[in-house]
Formats: structure tokens, C-alpha cells, sequence
């Protein structure tokens, strides 16, 4: 079973919420909602997504919901090759549950952005896909370091509690200290109860560099790889549990 969450950002602070659930069981698409939209709610006032009106249905289809499919380059596409090497995902293996984990499948008309929820691997490690943030807002000289980086080179998370929009973002750095981009803000939990515990619990390395024409958003791909407790294991607290649980669980 693949999972991936669609969260909502507000515009004008930034302020995320985790809104629902889409997985898929290699035959069938599911899409319900979960606690977390509640908050965004109380606090902001949003509504349940044209595309899913009813906050207490589990929505099921053997296609991909539109309003997931239209965050993905349709195959005829010519940049398509492109798009998937951007990714680091070959060309026998572009399933859209992995595009859209790996892309995050944000787009400049709304507010909306997913991230995977990870599954535990053999060695009792989690791994995480994600494209460095903030590099429009980043200095000159942090673009060139990036485009200095190697692949594998390892980087370091550093928080950031002066940052004016969050307290709790997670800078990456080189080891020399070089600033080359953002945490997604999905992983400041996990950054900071792993790094709290022991630093060396987690790594993050450069996957792939994609230099221009490659858009921005997909310059610096990183892996992050976590080592957690299985009773902690990331996206579990009540924000991500189901709406209606019952209808979840049929």
C-alpha cells in the first residue's frame, strides 16, 4: 500500500495543515480526509476541496483523481524524459504515486502540496525523497555552492529559529557550512525529534543535482535517511488519523 498526504498552506502566513490521504493498493485509488483539515477549519476557515465535497466519504476510483493527475506531466509531453530524470525515477518505474511523492506536486495556481508517508525498510531505516526549498530566496553564492555539489556528498540540518516565517525550519548546509536550501516543512517533526535524540540517527545526502534548463524547484534532490522507533515512526499523531476511521477501515 502507497500513501501520500495532500496538505493545505495558507497564503498569507504559510501555516500548514496535513488535509487528507490518498493511497493506492495497486488496483484501486483511495482519497479521504483526515483531522488535520479540522484545524485548518477552526483556524482559517477552509472548506473540503471541490473535488471531494464531502468531508466523512472515502473516495475510491481505478484512475487517479484529477486533482492529483493534473500535478504530474502527462506522458506525451515532450519534456517528459526530462521531468522523470529530474526525478531520478527510470523510465520502466514512473508509477504516479512515486512522481508525485518525489515532486511534491505543487503547483503556482493554489495552495496545495503532498509528501509520502514512508514506509519502513529491512534495516529499520525510512527514507525520504525531497527537493530542496527556498533556493529563489537564497543568496548568489548558494546557488554556485549547489552547483559545486557531488552526488552522495552528505549535508548537514541546521535549524533555523530566527527564520521570520518558521521557527522550526530546517536548513541544509554543507559541511563547510555552506547554505544550499530548505527542509520541506513536512519534515521538521521528524528533523527535530530525530536530531534531539542523536544527530546520527539521521543522514541526508545529494541524490541528484538537475542544472538549468530544469526549473528551480527541482535543482537539489536530496535523500534523507532516518532511523526511528517503531512506535514513533513518522505521520502517525492525530492530525493524519482518518475522519471516519470506519469507513477508512472497510
Amino acid at each position: 500500500m502507497k500513501t501520500i498526504f495532500l496538505a493545505w498552506q495558507n497564503p498569507l502566513d504559510r501555516t500548514w495543515f496535513p488535509i487528507g490521504r490518498l493511497t493506492f493498493d495497486g488496483t484501486t485509488y483511495q482519497f479521504l480526509y483526515i483531522q488535520g483539515i479540522l484545524a485548518a477549519q477552526q483556524q482559517y476557515g477552509f472548506r473540503s476541496l471541490p473535488s471531494f465535497p464531502e468531508l466523512d466519504l472515502v473516495y475510491q476510483s481505478p484512475e487517479l483523481f484529477p486533482l492529483f493527475a493534473n500535478r504530474l506531466l502527462r506522458r506525451s509531453r515532450p519534456d517528459y524524459a526530462d521531468f522523470l530524470r529530474w526525478l531520478n525515477i527510470p523510465t520502466d518505474r514512473d508509477d504516479p504515486m512515486a512522481m508525485l511523492a518525489k515532486s511534491g506536486g505543487q503547483r503556482a495556481t493554489d495552495t496545495l502540496f503532498v509528501f509520502p508517508c514512508p514506509e519502513l525498510d529491512e534495516n529499520g531505516f525510512y527514507h525520504f525523497h525531497f527537493f530542496a526549498q527556498e533556493l529563489l530566496n537564497l543568496p548568489p553564492l548558494s546557488a554556485s555552492r549547489i552547483s559545486r555539489l557531488q552526488m552522495g556528498e552528505l549535508l548537514r540540518i541546521v535549524g533555523d529559529p530566527e527564520n521570520p516565517y518558521d521557527r522550526r525550519a530546517l536548513m541544509l548546509c554543507t559541511e563547510d557550512d555552506d547554505l544550499v536550501g530548505y527542509c520541506p516543512r513536512y519534515l521538521s517533526d521528524v528533523g527535530f525529534e530525530v536530531s534531539g535524540q542523536s544527530p546520527s540517527l539521521m543522514d541526508v545526502e545529494v541524490e541528484r543535482i538537475n542544472m538549468p534548463p530544469a526549473p528551480l524547484q527541482f535543482r537539489l534532490l536530496c535523500h534523507m535517511t532516518v532511523q526511528m522507533p517503531q512506535e514513533e515512526r513518522p505521520f502517525l499523531g492525530a492530525m493524519y488519523q482518518p475522519l471516519n476511521a470506519v469507513k477508512a477501515a472497510a
